[in-house]
């Protein structure tokens, strides 16, 4: 129907979607147009995602499930094509994934490459070494950083201009942030600290402190708010 609807969409959704045997080859075109600058260097970053999802399945469930997560909490979208097709995101997220396998499996150099180019061509800057959960929706997906050894769970929501990093040269640990965390755009959370579970981190918010479950967390630097009555047993 989308073919038919409009020509000039239905040749992208084609070479997009149509062409390729399953999801995983799909995102590994995505992945491919979207870093590479030339013609060799798409299909090259393409192959690279390809063998990826295909050693690593858990790799293509993921992806399922951070689009599920999209057409859950972005009340734009009505459908998974949309997402697929256009939102940058969704697309810098799954090459992290791969950069990620790749980094577990002592292909650093080829992992530090996809990073390297998801930060120049998506404006989204993920170390290959992090950790992430799925269903993870990164929305706008501008100028976000996310640094080494950081932990991030299941169901997070990121928006725009968000960084995640250590503090000090000397740092060894990293923010974790809980399952079901919201962190608004401009947030910025540094060091050995703890983001709870469905914890929400305000707009330009500076935290280097833990943040417990369900809190809230607004300012520079940041104090807690509307944190749940610990009287309440759940």
């Amino acid at each position: 129907m989308a073919v038919a609807a409009d020509p000039v969409f239905g040749g992208r959704l084609t070479a997009a979607v149509l062409d390729h045997a399953d999801l995983g080859g799909a995102i590994a075109f995505q992945i491919g147009e979207r870093l590479g600058k030339t013609a060799a260097e798409r299909a090259q970053f393409a192959s690279v995602a390809g063998k990826a999802f295909s050693a690593a399945p858990a790799l293509v469930e993921a992806a399922s499930l951070d689009l599920s997560a999209i057409a859950i909490h972005d009340p734009a979208v009505t459908g998974f094509l949309a997402p697929l097709l256009n939102f940058k995101g969704f697309v810098a997220l799954q090459a992290f994934r791969v950069s990620h396998w790749l980094w577990s499996a002592g292909r650093s150099d080829l992992a530090l490459l996809l990073q390297s180019e998801s930060a120049d061509t998506l404006q989204v800057s993920i170390h290959p070494s992090v950790r992430i959960g799925t269903s993870v929706f990164l929305d706008h997906a501008t100028a976000i950083v996310v640094g080494a050894l950081a932990e991030i769970g299941d169901e997070v929501t990121i928006l725009h201009n968000v960084t995640i990093g250590r503090k000090g040269t000397d740092a060894v640990r990293a923010p974790r942030i809980g399952r079901g965390a919201y962190l608004a755009a401009g947030s910025t959370m540094l060091g050995d600290i703890t983001i709870g579970d469905f914890a929400k981190i305000g707009a330009g918010a500076l935290v280097t402190g833990d943040v417990p479950a369900g809190c809230t967390a607004v300012g520079v630097p940041a104090r807690l708010v509307n944190c749940p009555d610990e009287r309440i047993v759940a």
